[in-house]
């Protein structure tokens, strides 16, 4: 298992996940059309072209699923038990299509669970960034995560 057990999380910790990951034309298709959004802004090239943009924006509903999903594999792959919610969701520059994302993952608070004694609350302060250092995206995201199990 390669997630982490809310017992071995800290306050501070900061995760700078090694996958990075070329965002394709065929994501920006799939997210959008997988997702009925049919905005311009996503779809369509020669409409952008007249934009301040001047080319397609990638959705950002991939980016934030990129962004959450590479976080994964660090902090709670086979140690989450549910996702509780994704707060202050940004994105305060576009992705476009050949940018590379790279993502990095501080946590901010743990709490022990007040009904679930096995398991506590982690808040997670998610970043993306291009490949020019840019912060491209960021959220808060809350957690209910196991607790390391006792030795028999």
């Amino acid at each position: 298992m390669a997630g982490l057990w809310f017992d071995e999380l800290e306050v501070g910790q900061v995760f700078k996940h090694a996958i990075r990951r070329t965002v394709t034309e065929t994501d920006n298709v799939l997210i959008t059309t997988l997702t009925h959004n049919p905005a311009q802004l996503h779809l369509d090239e020669d409409y952008m072209r007249g934009t301040q943009f001047g080319t397609r924006i990638v959705n950002s509903v991939f980016t934030l699923g990129l962004m959450v999903g590479i976080s994964v594999g660090d902090t709670t792959l086979g140690t989450a038990v549910a996702n509780l919610g994704w707060d202050e969701v940004r994105f305060p520059k576009p992705v476009f299509v050949g940018d590379t994302l790279r993502v990095e993952t501080e946590v901010i608070d743990l709490r022990e669970s007040a009904s679930r004694p096995d398991q506590g609350i982690v808040i997670f302060v998610h970043r993306a960034f291009n490949q020019r250092d840019e912060l491209v995206a960021s959220c808060k995201r809350t957690g209910l995560q196991r607790k390391k199990p006792a030795s028999p």
